[in-house]
Formats: C-alpha cells, structure tokens, sequence
C-alpha cells in the first residue's frame, strides 16, 4: 500500500460520539462528504465487541459505496470480522507484527507519542501512525502539546505516513502539511460541528491549499 491510498483525514469517535442518537446520519454524511481521501475510526470502550462489530458492519455499506474508510480502533478481530479496512492499534493491543499475521492485507494504524514509539511501530510493519497530541487538547487537560516539530521529527526518522493528532483545527493544517505530516485526526473538529460535512469539506480544503507540502 503506498501512502498516497492512506486517507489523509481521520475521524475518530469516542464514546459520546457513538452513543448519540443521530451517530448513523453524521456518520454518512462524513463519510459521503470525504470519499476515499477519508476514514473513520470506530473508537468506542464501552460498546461490547458484538456491539464495536454490528456498528462496524452498517459502516461498511457505506464503505463501499463512498470509498471512505472504516478503521476499528484496537480490535483487529473485529475489524477482520466486519471486513473494515483496517485497525487503528494502541498500546492496549496486539502488535502491527501479531496483526499482520492475521491479516496480511488489514490495513495497520499504530498510536505512537515518542520516536521510540515510533520506531517500534514502523519496524513491527505498521501502515500508517497517528502521532499526538500535537496541540492542547481537551482530551488531555494540563498537558501542553507536543508540537508540530514532533511530526517533523517522525517524519525525518521513519519512511511511513505520519498522522497528527490532537486540537487539531483547520487553520493548522498548512503548518502540520509543511512540517511533512500525511494527514491530520480529529474528533471534535469533526463530530462536535453543527455541519460535520462541512466541517470534513473544510479540513480537506486546508489540506489541498498551495505551500503545504
């Protein structure tokens, strides 16, 4: 798989997300919105794995029909099951070694948030890795971000897609672009805009403006 097939934006859930009602709509209408260029990561700890795989399955039928992406976070059985595209792997997970075994053709996220981190995922023959938290982040209160001269510096050391992480917002896309990242993954920036279409369309603008990369 060459990095230009790797999707340069990812939305991930959370449990919020995925427990509100109109998930399904907002679902299709980012995945309608992103076609192929975007995947959605299905990250949910409190949905049981038959609960992670029916919700999976429903996605994939849209999958098919807009190219987008469906990555379950963590579970590689469960994104083999439902045939996703891929499994974003953590730390809590088996290794992009164990999973490739399993699967040779999943495609493998890794989370990483040092170079070590990175280095151990890269050799183990992950696909792509998210690397955060770049920016200040709800989802880590009191812990300052790392910066965009981190994904500069994972990008320096590892020939696989780099992935930014973390407040990431539409105006910091140029920056994280110039720095050498992939893509970006958001959660916020996605699930919680009143139009989350819009709000796909508008990260995929800032990632095609001229100066990036």
């Amino acid at each position: 798989m060459t990095d230009e097939h790797v999707p340069v934006l990812h939305a991930v859930t959370s449990d919020e997300v995925i427990l509100r009602a109109d998930f399904m709509d907002r679902a299709h209408q980012v995945m309608h919105a992103g076609g192929s260029r975007l995947a959605i990561h299905l990250r949910a700890a409190k949905l049981s794995g038959r609960e992670l795989y029916v919700l999976a399955c429903r996605l994939v039928t849209v999958q098919s029909e807009t190219g987008a992406w469906v990555i379950v976070n963590d579970r590689a059985d469960v994104a083999l099951a439902a045939r996703a595209r891929g499994v974003q792997l953590t730390s809590r997970s088996i290794s992009p070694t164990e999973a490739r075994v399993a699967s040779p053709t999943l495609a493998l996220g890794a989370s990483v948030h040092s170079s070590d981190d990175a280095d151990i995922a890269a050799r183990a023959g992950a696909t792509w890795l998210v690397a955060g938290h770049v920016f200040d982040t709800e989802s880590h209160p009191g812990e300052e971000g790392r910066g965009a001269a981190f994904i500069e510096r994972l990008v320096a050391e590892h020939d696989v897609p780099v992935i930014a992480i973390g407040g990431v917002r539409p105006e910091h896309v140029h920056g994280l672009r110039a720095a050498g990242a992939h893509g970006v993954a958001v959660i916020r920036g996605v699930w919680y805009a009143s139009d989350a279409g819009a709000a796909v369309l508008d990260y995929l603008s800032a990632h095609d403006a001229p100066g990036g990369r």
